[in-house]
């Protein structure tokens, strides 16, 4: 039987780096009580992570994991049923706002509680952090999971899928430098709700990737990145002030003329309608949905904004 309570009533005031956790069991229930260890992720889990996600079709790599690691070193957790491995959960967080990314259990585990420890155990280590929201993006099938945890449902995504393709751009786009990196973090910020530093710095100065900056006047009103892979591209971040969707759009004429032939994904708010029928018109097909949430307060600010990740907001 899987018990869901409110995380405000669970929350600790003294976090534990490692907890054991079993499910709620009353007169009412009948079976086993499953004991539960939640650890901190170590490079020896990461091919159990790689294997456990890839029935998810999520495509992800030890380096990936890597990466995780890299940005929240003690914000990425494994669950152990005795001593067996059978979930896990990732989060990364940016000063008083966090996100809550991966959250995957083996499927013959699944309603026994382990989900919702996970994401309890998530909550407390951010909370512990002094992090105030916590935000995520669900599968519109797994609202209702995090609204029994305390999440409560903000706006909605379309998650498309095509491929790059060459398109004219206007001329005050241009390819982002080093000296651009410090601008661009402080224009993020004032659009996303917190500093993104950690995350944004590897990945624009990441050679292999694309960068691009808007600019008007001699201010930065928009920027774009994609990470590139041996085949494919996955476009995010994508922040620029509200009501430029022209603004939008001929930055990602520009790194869609760079990706021609790439297989590309992007996450659009639902609302962008002109970036959604821009994308469509340009091959692009929707593939899923998801909904965003927020743990805490909402912090979306009043900017066009399209995630670099579902994992890492």
């Amino acid at each position: 039987m899987e018990i869901h309570c409110p995380l405000s009533s669970s929350i600790s005031k003294a976090y534990a780096p490692e907890t054991v956790l079993t499910t709620a069991k009353t007169k009412l229930t009948r079976g086993p009580v499953h004991l539960f260890r939640v650890k901190t992720m170590s490079p020896e889990d990461f091919d159990f992570a790689v294997q456990i996600t890839e029935k998810m079709n999520w495509s992800l790599t030890n380096a990936d994991f890597e990466f995780m690691m890299e940005l929240e070193p003690e914000g990425c957790f494994i669950l152990l049923e005795d001593s067996k491995k059978i979930g896990l959960a990732t989060t990364v967080s940016f000063g008083t706002l966090a996100w809550f990314g991966n959250l995957v259990v083996i499927e013959n585990h699944r309603k026994k509680g382990a989900g919702s420890q996970l994401v309890k155990h998530s909550v407390e280590y951010l909370t512990h952090k002094r992090v105030k929201t916590i935000g995520l993006y669900a599968y519109m099938d797994r609202i209702l999971f995090y609204e029994r945890l305390g999440f409560k449902r903000d706006s909605e995504f379309t998650v498309l899928n095509g491929k790059g393709l060459s398109l004219p751009v206007k001329s005050d786009v241009r390819k982002a430098e080093k000296r651009d990196l410090k601008e661009i973090i402080e224009f993020d910020n004032s659009c996303f709700g917190a500093s993104r530093r950690k995350l944004l710095e590897p990945i624009v100065l990441d050679t292999d990737n694309l960068c691009y900056t808007f600019v008007e006047g001699e201010n930065i009103i928009g920027y774009i990145v994609a990470k590139v892979y041996s085949h494919m591209g996955e476009i995010g971040p994508l922040v620029c002030q509200k009501g430029r969707e022209d603004v939008a759009i001929n930055l990602l004429r520009s790194v869609l003329r760079r990706l021609e032939r790439y297989e590309v994904s992007i996450y659009v708010p639902s609302k962008e309608r002109v970036i959604l029928n821009f994308l469509k018109t340009s091959g692009f097909d929707e593939s899923f949905r998801v909904a965003r949430m927020f743990f805490g307060s909402s912090v979306a600010k009043d900017c066009i904004c399209l995630p670099e990740s579902l994992e890492r907001g």
